[in-house]
């Protein structure tokens, strides 16, 4: 069997990817760059940003199912989300078409929709009604808060609590987030894009535990061997401070969209979504075990978290 995964070295596409080419699944990574840490057998890549059809459906030849995991959180230059979520999707099924892909399992958000003032989760809406509409078999995943080893959450989380003393969480009123462990986001797109389960199906995928943010703050800081003072702070000053972190740092400590995000809340699907079969629900919870597993080397932010000194 041989799997395409687009945003094959980001953070899901990589855990995907190691998954399958484990388990003896031929992959091809499509990204704009490369990691040294994924070639090896069972592995090829293909350089994209998604622009070329052409490309995709060199890249896709021979490929049973397609893991269209590449996406953004913020805009910068021509990465827009127009081009990233809408138009990189319509090539993928152009492209998925052409090459005769027999599955498509778009990456989604937990909130997407139209029409609701978000320029993140309307793109995000607008591609899974591209997928929808394309004649190919699909599931469309949409997750909540995705954690693990290499990601943006306990990444830029477990940095914080080293760099700042203190922690504003967003909005007067605090909301419940359910954190989805990479490995339970792997089972069901595993399932989907090699067993062809959860066929033309739209699903939601969250983590087994719900909580407050300022509780998953607190479980990393003692993971994390860090103290933490919280305090809370209105939406509109974190969309100020997220705009700030987007000009200055080359991966923002939260993004536009994450603060939307945040202040909604990530429980549950705003839309309907199919029934999620019980042997492929979420059963890891965001205890310490897990936490520790993904946190990356402990240390706070460095001046080569800057734009400007990215590459010194």
């Amino acid at each position: 069997m041989r799997i395409a995964i687009t945003g094959g070295t980001g953070f899901i596409g990589r855990h995907l990817a190691q998954r399958l080419a484990a388990e003896g699944i031929e992959v091809v990574l499509v990204a704009r760059s490369h990691r040294e840490e994924l070639s090896g057998r069972g592995m090829a890549f293909v350089a994209s940003d998604l622009s070329d059809p052409a490309l995709l459906q060199s890249a896709f030849a021979g490929c049973d199912a397609v893991a269209h995991c590449a996406g953004i959180n913020r805009e910068l230059k021509h990465q827009t989300y127009q081009r990233v979520h809408i138009d990189g999707t319509s090539n993928v099924i152009s492209a998925a078409r052409a090459a005769g892909v027999k599955k498509v399992a778009l990456m989604s958000f937990l909130r997407a929709r139209p029409n609701c003032g978000s320029a993140y989760h309307e793109s995000k809406w607008a591609a899974e009604e591209l997928i929808r509409a394309s004649g190919l078999d699909y599931t469309i995943i949409r997750a909540s808060m995705v954690y693990g080893r290499g990601d943006h959450m306990l990444d830029h989380l477990s940095h914080a609590l080293h760099t700042f003393p203190l922690f504003a969480m967003v909005g007067l009123k605090e909301k419940g987030i359910r954190p989805l462990a990479i490995e339970d986001l792997v089972d069901v797109m595993k399932a989907a894009l090699v067993e062809g389960r959860l066929t033309t199906q739209t699903i939601a995928v969250t983590g087994a535990e719900e909580l407050y943010l300022s509780e998953a703050v607190r479980r990393v800081a003692r993971v994390t061997g860090t103290t933490i003072r919280m305090v809370r702070a209105p939406v509109w000053f974190h969309y100020v401070l997220a705009r700030f972190w987007e000009l200055t740092m080359k991966t923002p400590l939260v993004a536009r969209a994450q603060v939307r995000i945040l202040s909604e809340g990530v429980v549950e699907s705003v839309l309907p979504c199919d029934v999620l079969p019980r042997d492929l629900l979420p059963a890891r919870r965001f205890t310490d075990d897990q936490i520790l597993k993904g946190l990356p080397v402990a240390g706070g932010f460095t001046l080569r978290d800057l734009r400007c000194c990215a590459h010194s």
